[in-house]
């Protein structure tokens, strides 16, 4: 269930959310930021709560008249209704599944199913977050499982085992309902007879005796959930309105009643809690609360003087162990609890123990090591202050009109200024009249030091809890006693402190502020400190730290919305809303930019007539500020047009962002001020120009990379919005890049970055045409062509897009020598030894403009197609510069191509290359399997020449004129399917019949292997190749199969193999295309991945027995021209590996889908097979490779003719083979054949052979292996395998020179290759 709050509810939900970061434990206590939309919101509007309604809600609002809306019923309904009822109308949309699992369970007495548990369980969990929306179905959860467990006690007893059998998955479901909602709402409806009491003591004592077999909540048999709801059930138990003694039927005479024990039942109740205290779970917890509850009765007295001397006891005498510290957490949690609802006179004279024990505990290392255990101990010396000032409400407080949003905006349409002055006056009364003569004791000024000391702690749950202390004490002391504490506070945000000092300081004034200890005379003091923290960002070494100092400085502000008036946070608004806008569009983490936008919406929504509030508030939105390109690029563009907010957002950028550590900021931060530069461009032009430029030499890496940037962004944006620049800016301008190469700012740490950035300011200078002196047009070229030979693939990149404006602003007017020598200085980079050298010489030609490529075109072209094939470069493994050559020659081609009519002497020349050179060094690329380290990096080459494969076709289709395809779908039907286009052909000069299906054959191979990314995009040209709407390509076999396969209309996940193989294997019935996307086919059906190779095989096998699909050879069977095809991959793969293993392995998995087998027509197809397989499986050490060709020859073997009988031949030569596996595996395969076919070896020696082949140990001894082999060849009539043997001899001489000519595990590429991939 999604539930989505609108933004018209005064950022109360938002900043809910967006002060996580910083609030991320609070104390039990709910606070005005914790769950602020309860406080004011009695009803929820449908108009800002997009739900959908449970089934049958719309039939209840629409009876009557048949034209009424449901939805308006129900949005009427909802107006009027109170808040339970919506929420029950439209939440816990599983109640009828929750509900009819509890009456099963009501019916039952019992949890028949274990199921039903976990069912409620995770769908309770669902609401963790959102615990209120449950709270309408808590009474009829709770009241129904407390009843059956109470009924249950009553009727089995508590000491029973049964008893814990039935209600410990009850009780699971009732603590789930607690960590969802909170104990409070809770035990609400337990039951609290007076008679349960002792009950509940003794399951107490019987789950006490338990112990949980696991930890984990989700194998949770339910003792540690019981063991709560049992604590739980006490704490409502224990406030029965009568003596306990009374209650205690264990006290069997009066005069125990008025003695000095403690009641025997109370005893018990102690004796479990406190060792509940030492516990790590939640009884902790639970322990302390009930024991909170129990020890403050009025007749506890001795019970409370003894739990204390216990206390005092182990606080003293605490250690460094494990449970100790525990113990010690669970102590002062509980004495926290006490002091909190306990009676002030009675635990008055436990102040100064309790305190000194805070102090000891406070120094010890267990407290040092434990942030829980300094919380706690934080609380309790707040808790022990409070109970030592006098109980009062300061008159000199800060009071607004109303905590109603509504009554305060009445008010301020209504009521006249003075009206506000006279009520925001308030707390300017004569102060001297509030004084009081107050002895401070001296106990609490240590407290309020150790606070504020607690305000510095490490960690964010003790500081949240010292500010909670902070603003409690000081709500009971003097006016000028609070001064001073808000003065310690304000030392906080001094320089020296550290950024755990000032989140703390910053929690504290929200403390006072809501609590409106913090008067509007100390705005003056206060507001400049959180300016500043809202801006907080400390740089620690390659990070920094300050976010949760500035989401702490948000939350400040969203307090002051909620705490004061208009007439007092006018002025403080207009200070703090540029910074909070800045902080919201610019700020670097998501949860700070969300808390300064709520705080911003807080403020608007409460004081009612901020200028621009609403439309900024609806611009900076909470969703729009999640991503942070979006924030910088798009919503404070939106914000920066309203007067008061264009230059701090420009002084932000220049100042902080474009020299942040992270280089991602800083490039979007340039992106950012560009975009600012439309509202004032006599501003950025001067003032943020002539701050930039001299921070491009600066001596900080961040300072000058971000300037760099910064200044070439502007300046492009200014040429851009028609900015007329000045011959002392533009000479400013053109220096920059001389002068960092001067100060040699390349080298060292940060010259990578650097490079980059000179490289984006030459491109916005370039396509700025600022002027440029011929020194420095010699000097920006050598440092574009020398970050073009960079290793680094971003500053080639950079450096291409620099060329790429650079050229033509500054070269091509400047004749064609130069022209001349800059195509002959790419080219030549193209035979560099340096493969960095020769990526950039490969993109650089890309780029190249027209006038230039025409100088020297064929060298440019012709060596480009060298480079991009691996035939031509065989002793280059560098993928990355095929690839750039690739992506270079096609992008020459659309150049020359799109402006070569103008000279119509030169263009069929370039069209003929084209057709005739380019096009096949492009189907060459389609065969680059090269593999590394990296993997298959020939697939970034073949996806590379698949879409210039694409482009280069629609260049030749255009140049022949083809007519645009008005009606696809007409002119699909008109199209041929085959290759009978004789009458149209001859039109056609570039693009014919010949290319058209090495196209689609090339892609259609692609599109059936084994990777992903590669058959997606295969199959995604294929479709643009068949459905362009610009330019029709003609001539392609078979489109209308194609056009089936692939339709226009439907968008398939082609990646997902499930979805693309059953039917790209319908290509096959194509002859044209079947002998290569079987090629292509067997690699994924033959491959190591189990997953792709049993989908791919499937969707061949159900191809082969799919009786719909109609042959379009009527003369064979599908069958046979798979066959066909199968011995065409062998013959044409011969020796590769790659393509042979996998082929051999499907050969091998057809078979034993009885496919080949059993049929007429295959002697020949058999008889080939076996002719290749001895070839293959000669000499090779590939095992998989030789087990697949085993297991064919098997097969083989197994049929009833000549055939068998020559490939039982082969098989059992392998059971002499050097490989021992190679061996077993072979004798397995023959004792298999024997069993199938008793035609090969004679009746009297059948026996005999089988007993060979048994008990020989085929692992073992390699000459007694040939020896037996030989006995089964003379039983088989074929001789001695003397052939074999000597193979074997010549095969084990040639080894040594294979060995030293040649090592094999020298490249990773070998291992990849061996392995299948």
């Amino acid at each position: 269930m999604q539930l989505t709050v609108s933004d018209t509810r005064s950022g109360d939900t938002k900043h809910d959310g967006a002060v996580s970061g910083t609030l991320t434990s609070r104390d039990h206590q709910s606070t005005a930021a914790s769950r602020p939309a309860t406080e004011e919101t009695a009803a929820i509007p449908t108009s800002s709560v997009s739900m959908s309604a449970p089934s049958g809600h719309s039939e209840a609002t629409a009876t009557g008249d048949a034209s009424t809306d449901p939805t308006a019923a129900a949005v009427a309904d909802d107006v009027h209704d109170s808040k339970e009822v919506v929420l029950r109308r439209y939440f816990l949309q599983e109640w009828e599944l929750v509900s009819a699992i509890l009456g099963r369970i009501v019916a039952a007495g019992d949890v028949a199913e274990p199921a039903d548990v976990h069912r409620i369980r995770s769908i309770m969990d669902r609401y963790q977050e959102e615990g209120q929306l449950l709270e309408p179905y808590l009474e009829d959860i709770i009241s129904p499982l407390m009843t059956l467990v109470r009924s249950k006690i009553m009727e089995l007893g508590a000491g029973t085992d049964e008893l814990l059998q039935i209600i410990k998955p009850l009780c699971i479901i009732i603590y789930t309902l607690v960590t969802v909602c909170g104990y409070k709402s809770v035990i609400k409806f337990f039951p609290h007879q007076v008679s349960d009491l002792e009950l509940a003591v003794a399951l107490l004592e019987k789950c006490h005796t338990m112990s949980s077999a696991t930890t984990l909540r989700q194998e949770s048999t339910g003792e540690m959930e019981t063991k709560c709801v049992v604590l739980l059930w006490l704490y409502i138990l224990i406030l029965i309105p009568f003596d306990i003694s009374s209650v205690d039927t264990s006290i069997a005479d009066a005069d125990h009643v008025g003695g000095s024990e403690v009641v025997p039942l109370v005893t018990r109740i102690l004796d479990i809690c406190k060792d509940y205290l030492s516990n790590s779970g939640p009884m902790r917890r639970m322990s302390g609360l009930l024991l909170a509850r129990l020890l403050t009765r009025p007749d506890m007295t001795k019970a409370f003087s003894s739990f204390m001397e216990w206390a005092h006891k182990i606080l003293l005498s605490v250690t460094d162990d494990f449970v100790d510290q525990f113990r010690s957490i669970g102590i002062v949690e509980a004495l926290a609890s006490i002091f909190k609802i306990g009676n002030r006179r009675v635990l008055h004279d436990a102040v100064s123990g309790i305190w000194n024990d805070c102090l000891v505990v406070m120094k010890t290392n267990i407290a040092i090591r434990s942030p829980l255990l300094r919380k706690y101990l934080v609380k309790l010396a707040q808790r022990v202050a409070l109970i030592s000032l006098p109980p009062r409400t300061p008159s000199w407080r800060y009071q607004s009109i109303s905590s109603s949003l509504g009554a305060n905006l009445s008010s301020s349409t209504s009521g006249s200024s003075s009206g506000s002055t006279q009520q925001v006056n308030i707390d300017q009364t004569d102060t001297c009249s509030l004084e009081e003569d107050m002895d401070v004791p001296e106990t609490v000024e240590e407290i309020i030091d150790l606070l504020l000391t607690g305000l510095r702690d490490s960690d964010t749950i003790v500081r949240w809890s010292a500010a909670k202390g902070v603003g409690r004490i000081t709500a009971r002391l003097t006016p000028a006693l609070s001064e001073e504490v808000l003065s310690s506070i304000l030392q906080l945000f001094s320089p020296g402190e550290g950024d755990g000092s000032w989140h703390g300081g910053c929690l504290a004034l929200a403390e006072l502020a809501r609590r409106g200890l913090l008067l509007p005379s100390s705005f003056p003091d206060v507001i400049p400190v959180i300016v500043k923290a809202l801006h907080y960002d400390v740089r620690r070494g390659p990070h920094s730290i300050g976010s949760h100092v500035r989401d702490a400085a948000a939350y400040v502000c969203w307090a002051f919305g909620r705490a004061y008036t208009n007439f007092d946070m006018k002025a403080v608004l207009e200070q703090l809303a540029p910074h909070l806008l800045t902080v919201a569009c610019y700020d670097r983490e998501v949860n700070c930019r969300r808390a300064a936008s709520a705080a911003f919406q807080e403020n608007v929504g409460r004081q009612g007539t901020y200028l621009h509030g609403i439309d900024i508030v609806n611009t900076t939105d909470y969703f729009a500020l999640a991503s942070r390109s979006n924030s910088y690029l798009t919503v404070a563009v939106s914000v920066a047009k309203y007067e008061g907010y264009l230059y701090p957002f420009g002084e932000e950028l220049l100042c902080n962002k474009i020299s942040h550590w992270e280089k991602s900021l800083r490039e979007l931060a340039a992106q950012a001020l560009a975009l600012l530069v439309q509202y004032d461009m006599d501003y950025f032009a001067g003032h943020a120009l002539e701050k930039l430029v001299p921070c491009t030499l600066s001596s900080d890496l961040c300072t000058r990379h971000g300037a760099t940037l910064a200044a070439g962004e502007i300046t492009l944006k200014l040429y851009q919005l028609g900015f007329a620049f000045t011959t002392d800016m533009q000479k400013a301008l053109s220096g920059i890049v001389p002068a960092i190469e001067k100060a040699r700012l390349y080298r060292g740490k940060g010259g990578e970055i650097m490079r980059s950035a000179v490289s984006r300011f030459i491109a916005c200078i370039s396509m700025a045409a600022i002027s440029l002196n011929e020194k420095t047009k010699r000097s920006l070229v050598e440092t574009l062509n020398e970050n073009l030979r960079h290793p680094n693939s971003q500053i080639q990149c950079a450096a291409v897009d620099a060329l790429k404006h650079f050229i033509p602003t500054y070269l091509v007017s400047a004749g064609e020598k130069i022209g001349n020598d800059v195509v002959s200085k790419y080219v030549a980079l193209l035979d560099d030894p340096n493969v960095a050298a020769r990526r950039g010489g490969a993109l650089a030609l890309g780029i190249l403009p027209y006038e230039f490529l025409l100088i020297k075109w064929m060298p440019a072209m012709s060596k480009l197609c060298s480079s991009c094939t691996i035939e031509d470069k065989a002793d280059d493994p560098d993928a990355e510069a095929r690839v750039n050559s690739v992506r270079g020659l096609v992008s020459v081609c659309e150049t020359l191509t799109s402006n070569v009519e103008q000279t119509s002497n030169i263009g069929e020349p370039i069209y003929a290359f084209i057709k005739v050179t380019v096009m096949q060094a492009l189907f060459r690329a389609l065969d680059d399997y090269a593999v590394d380290n990296r993997g298959d990096v020939g697939s970034w080459v073949r996806e590379a020449a698949m879409d210039a494969l694409r482009r280069c076709t629609f260049i030749l289709c255009r140049k022949d004129g083809v007519a645009v395809r008005t009606s696809p779908v007409a002119e699909d039907k008109s199209e041929p399917s085959n290759m009978d286009a004789n009458a149209t052909r001859a039109t056609h000069k570039l693009f014919d019949s010949a290319i058209a299906q090495d196209l689609v054959a090339g892609i259609a191979k692609q599109a059936v292997e084994k990777i992903d990314k590669i058959r997606e995009i295969a199959v995604r040209i294929l479709h643009r190749i068949l459905y362009n709407q610009e330019q029709f390509i003609p001539f392609i076999p078979y489109r209308e199969l194609l056009e089936e396969i692939i339709p226009n209309n439907a968008d398939l996940e082609w990646a997902v193999p499930a979805v693309s193989y059953p039917r790209l294997v319908k290509i096959l019935q194509a002859t044209c295309y079947s002998k290569p996307v079987l090629s292509g086919l067997v690699i994924s059906t033959g491959g190591l991945q189990e997953s792709l190779r049993k989908v791919s095989t499937s969707a061949l096998v159900g191809y082969l027995q799919d009786s719909n699909i109609n042959i379009i050879d009527e003369g064979k069977s599908r069958e046979c021209l798979l066959s066909h095809d199968i011995l065409w991959v062998l013959q044409r793969y011969q020796k590769c590996d790659r393509v042979i293993t996998p082929t051999l392995k499907t050969i091998e998995t057809l078979l034993s889908k009885k496919v080949f087998l059993n049929k007429e027509g295959h002697g020949d197809f058999y008889c080939e097979l076996v002719n290749l397989l001895g070839s293959e499986l000669k000499g090779s050490k590939d095992f998989t490779k030789l087990c697949a060709g085993l297991s064919i020859l098997g097969y083989i073997s197994s049929q009833l003719d000549r055939t068998g009988t020559k490939a039982f031949s082969q098989l059992l030569t392998f059971l002499g083979h050097r490989y021992p596996k190679i061996r077993k595996a072979a004798a397995d395969q023959v004792y298999l054949v024997l069993l199938q076919n008793d035609n090969l070896i004679s009746a009297e020696n059948m026996d005999k052979a089988q007993d060979v082949l048994a008990e020989t140990c085929w692992e073992g001894d390699v000459e007694e292996a040939r020896r037996k082999r030989s006995e089964l060849n003379e039983m088989a009539g074929f001789g001695v395998a003397n052939s074999q043997k000597s193979e074997n001899r010549q095969e084990t001489r040639r080894t040594p020179d294979v060995q030293n000519s040649t090592d094999e595990n020298t490249s990773y590429s070998s291992l990849v290759e061996f392995s299948g991939y």
